[in-house]
């Protein structure tokens, strides 16, 4: 910090720092959004708003999803902007997240019924119409699988 000549002198620094604290309100986040390594360090100036940053580095992620049997399929997933993080942001670009989306919302409607249906509610409490019922669930999904 102090640079002491001979005979015990202090130099004072006169050069003021050139980085600044960043105010408490305030999160500084670096993430490394892109597959591909650079090749250099790049400093890039012009860049006002987070809007520029995204245009010009074009962020994007490959990802490999796995359903209920065991196989895999790639997507890539581009952000254009901080809203691209969101849940809605990351579904609105996969094909994958959109059918568990579905699904969900399929089984939460499903789910809906068995708790306001009361003929529905009987059969579920009722352990040999609990198994015909999904026996007969079995059958409708075994001849929509063999319509395909």
């Amino acid at each position: 910090m102090y640079n002491y000549g001979i005979g015990g002198t202090e130099v004072k620094n006169d050069a003021s720092e050139g980085f600044t604290d960043i105010p408490q309100n305030r999160t500084l986040l670096i993430e490394k959004l892109t597959d591909n390594d650079p090749v250099k360090p790049e400093i890039v100036g012009g860049l006002l708003n987070i809007n520029d940053v995204f245009d010009h580095f074009k962020p994007e992620k490959e990802l490999e999803f796995m359903n209920e049997q065991g196989a895999t399929s790639k997507e890539t997933l581009r952000f254009a902007g901080l809203e691209d993080f969101g849940i809605k942001g990351v579904t609105n670009q996969s094909a994958f997240l959109q059918g568990l989306t579905n699904q969900k919302a399929q089984y939460d409607k499903f789910l809906k019924q068995v708790k306001t249906n009361k003929v529905l509610m009987s059969v579920m409490n009722d352990a040999e119409l609990r198994q015909q019922y999904l026996n007969a669930l079995n059958a409708m999904i075994q001849e929509i699988e063999d319509a395909k």
